[in-house]
């Protein structure tokens, strides 16, 4: 789950619903993103950034993170 994306959403009073218009995606698209079932491509990761006042590379830094952890733990 990302819960930074859902906070950022909240924090500027949008819905799921206006988040995904304004981005030209569908609303259950937008939330597996929240949900972090999804990965947005580059080009929507920017506008979801534009649009919600974050760094867009914020949603492939912690799949990253992600991935190093996992490499960790079967080490």
């Amino acid at each position: 789950m990302r819960k930074w994306l859902k906070q950022k959403r909240i924090e500027n009073g949008l819905t799921q619903e206006e988040v995904a218009s304004n981005a030209d995606i569908g609303r259950t698209t937008y939330a597996s993103y929240e949900q972090g079932e999804r990965n947005p491509s580059v080009n929507i990761a920017k506008k979801l950034a534009q649009l919600l006042e974050f760094d867009w590379t914020l949603f492939f830094e912690t799949e990253v993170h992600e991935m190093c952890i996992d490499e960790l733990q079967l080490a």
